[in-house]
C-alpha cells in the first residue's frame, strides 16, 4: 500500500507562464503545507541558474526557496564533480552556467571531453552547432540537459532543445545522456530530498510525455493540468493516460483529497 505524501511540481507552465503566475499557484503551496505534503519544484528549465530563478518566482509572488528547485543544471553539476572530467563545450544562454563547477577548457585547441546543451535560444546557429558536431565527432560525450520538444513564451510556443539533441544524435550516431525529466534519476533526485520512494509521491506537469510519462515511467503517479503548453489535441492522441488532470494547480485540493482517501493505488 502506497502513502502519497509527496509532490513533484513542474514550474513554467504549471506554477507560472511567462512572467505571469498561474491563478491560486501561491495557495496551491498553502493547501500542500496546511496538509502536511513535502514538495519540491521539478523543473527543466536551462536558461537560468537555480538562484535566478526563485528571484524571478519571488517577483511574481511567488517565494519559493532555490533549495526546494531542481533543474537540469543541478543534476549535471553533480554528475560532473563525479564524472572526473572537466573540459566542456557549452551550448546554452542565460546564467544557468553558474550552477556547474568551473570549466577547465582553457581554449578551442584544447579536447572537449563533454558537449553539454541545453535550450540554448538563439545561440542554436550553424557555427555553435557544427562546433559541438566536431567534438563529439572528435570523441566527446554528449549531455542532454533536457529534451522537451517545445515550450511556452510570452509569445507563444517555441522550440526547446529536444530537436537539436536529436540532429546531433543523428549526425554523429551518438546518444545523449539525459539529466532532465524524463530521466528517472532526476525525478530520484528531487525524491531522495524528501526522502519519499516513487510511489509515495505525485508529479504535476502540463507536459504529457515529459511531465506524466516520465513520472508514471519512474514509479509515480502523473497529473496534467490544462496549463502551459498543454493541448487537448495532443493529449487525445497520446498513448498516455495521466492519472488525474486539473484545470490548473489552483486545483491541487483534489490531489490532496486522493491521496488522504487512497485513490491512488494501483
Amino acid at each position: 500500500m502506497s502513502d502519497i505524501r509527496g509532490v513533484l511540481i513542474d514550474l513554467d507552465g504549471v506554477m507560472y507562464t511567462g512572467r505571469t503566475p498561474v491563478p491560486g499557484a501561491r495557495e496551491a503551496i498553502s493547501i500542500l503545507e496546511e496538509r502536511g505534503f513535502s514538495y519540491r519544484f521539478l523543473s527543466n528549465t536551462t536558461r537560468n541558474c537555480r538562484h535566478t530563478i526563485a528571484q524571478k518566482l519571488a517577483l511574481m509572488g511567488l517565494p519559493i526557496p532555490e533549495s526546494l528547485i531542481f533543474t537540469p543544471a543541478v543534476a549535471a553539476s553533480r554528475y560532473l564533480k563525479n564524472s572526473g572530467r572537466h573540459n566542456y563545450r557549452f551550448l546554452i544562454t542565460g546564467d544557468v552556467i553558474r550552477d556547474f563547477p568551473k570549466n577547465e577548457r582553457k581554449s578551442q585547441q584544447q579536447k572537449t571531453d563533454l558537449v553539454i546543451i541545453g535550450d540554448a535560444g538563439d545561440e542554436f546557429t550553424y557555427a555553435n552547432l557544427n562546433g559541438a558536431f566536431r567534438d563529439l565527432v572528435d570523441g566527446a560525450d554528449l549531455i542532454a540537459l533536457e529534451r522537451d520538444q517545445y515550450w511556452m513564451t510570452s509569445e507563444g510556443l517555441s522550440l526547446s532543445a529536444g530537436p537539436f539533441v536529436t540532429a546531433l544524435e543523428s549526425a554523429t550516431g551518438k546518444k545523449a545522456l539525459l539529466m532532465g525529466k524524463p530521466s528517472r534519476a532526476f525525478f530520484d533526485l528531487a525524491l531522495g530530498d524528501m526522502g519519499l520512494e516513487a510511489r509515495d509521491a505525485v508529479m504535476i506537469g502540463d507536459d504529457i510525455a515529459t511531465d506524466v510519462g516520465g513520472a508514471q515511467e519512474a514509479g509515480l503517479r502523473g497529473v496534467l493540468v490544462r496549463t502551459g503548453k498543454y493541448r487537448e489535441d495532443i493529449a487525445k492522441k497520446s498513448a498516455i493516460r495521466p492519472d488525474m488532470v486539473l484545470d490548473s494547480i489552483a486545483d491541487i485540493e483534489k490531489v490532496v483529497e486522493a491521496a488522504d482517501l487512497g485513490r491512488w493505488e494501483r
